[in-house]
């Protein structure tokens, strides 16, 4: 792993390791009532909405702890994913195996890929894709042959990104269909979108590092995901030129990709802690990192609340 990457990621690490950790009486929960989840990837991420939430007792499944409660009105499981797509994907359909889900929701941060946001930001966005569903082409003497399983997407060299395969809704047992876009619940986009018009969001840390701008809150627009950390700036340029994506991450489109499969409703909140390579200096994750997880969690705790309203 570059060194880029390994202090990005210790950087994470350590962030985590502030919030310190809750350990609430170890119960086992009744799995029949209706819940909300509340899911973040890593534990500075879910530590104040934890905070803000009253836990009546944990259970945990495959390694992962799930802190069942109320937050903002609702009855919740709050848990991590994990990193990466292959854990976000395992632990939601656990989760979904084991609690009457009515909706996900993702809390988290992300790398900032529209030139027009900055770091603080919060994005909502309408759809996620798997960007990193691809095909690797063959090298010939006049470029890359990607042959039939390259999709609509322009290439980043060698690599060409392909729709993910997925069990078709409609057809028999193990059929196969393919997509690239998942889509959050349309109602769940109109209730970010009312609370947007009322958070304000953070500009500085809790260590004092300050943002030389006011955060905003973007409701709309696409997300991509995919098993990599982005630290690079011509592959930043490329995924905003072909998805058009406001932020870039490792879980979310996997969460959705379960969510749809099994027709549950989602939305996921990620706020930009870092350019993802497009900034002028070192990667902005150690320093706005833990500004930008409480800002995503800000904005849920409201979404939350003003879904008690309705």
């Amino acid at each position: 792993m570059p060194v880029t990457h390994r202090a990005a990621f210790a950087a994470l690490a350590g962030l985590a390791a502030l919030t310190g950790c809750v350990a609430p009486t170890r119960v086992t929960p009744t799995s029949d009532v209706p819940r909300l989840a509340v899911m973040s990837a890593f534990d500075a991420e879910l530590t104040q909405l934890r905070a803000a939430a009253t836990i009546a007792g944990t259970r945990v499944v495959n390694g992962r702890t799930h802190y069942l409660g109320r937050l903002a009105g609702h009855d919740v499981v709050l848990m991590l994913s994990g990193y990466s797509m292959v854990n976000a994907a395992m632990t939601t359909q656990a989760m979904l195996d084991r609690y009457r889900i009515t909706g996900i929701v993702f809390s988290g941060i992300a790398g900032g890929v529209n030139p027009s946001l900055r770091v603080g930001d919060v994005t909502v966005p309408a759809q996620w894709g798997n960007y990193q569903e691809q095909t690797f082409a063959r090298q010939t003497g006049t470029g890359w042959d990607s042959g039939r399983l390259s999709g609509e997407f322009a290439n980043f060299g060698m690599m060409f990104p392909r729709r993910s395969s997925i069990t078709s809704p409609t057809g028999p047992p193990d059929s196969l269909t393919t997509r690239f876009w998942f889509v959050a619940d349309s109602a769940a986009l109109a209730t970010a979108r009312q609370v947007a018009r009322t958070v304000q969001l953070q500009r500085c840390s809790a260590s004092g590092a300050c943002l030389s701008h006011t955060p905003q809150i973007v409701v709309g627009g696409n997300g991509v995901s995919g098993p990599t950390f982005v630290d690079n700036a011509a592959y930043r340029e490329w995924a905003w030129t072909t998805f058009r994506a406001d932020a870039l991450d490792m879980e979310t489109a996997a969460v959705a990709m379960v969510a749809y499969e099994n027709r549950v409703p989602f939305i996921a909140f990620r706020s930009l802690s870092d350019l993802a390579g497009g900034g002028d200096g070192a990667n902005e994750v150690p320093v706005f990192g833990k500004l930008a997880a409480d800002n995503s969690a800000a904005v849920v705790i409201a979404y939350l609340s003003a879904l008690r309203t309705k």
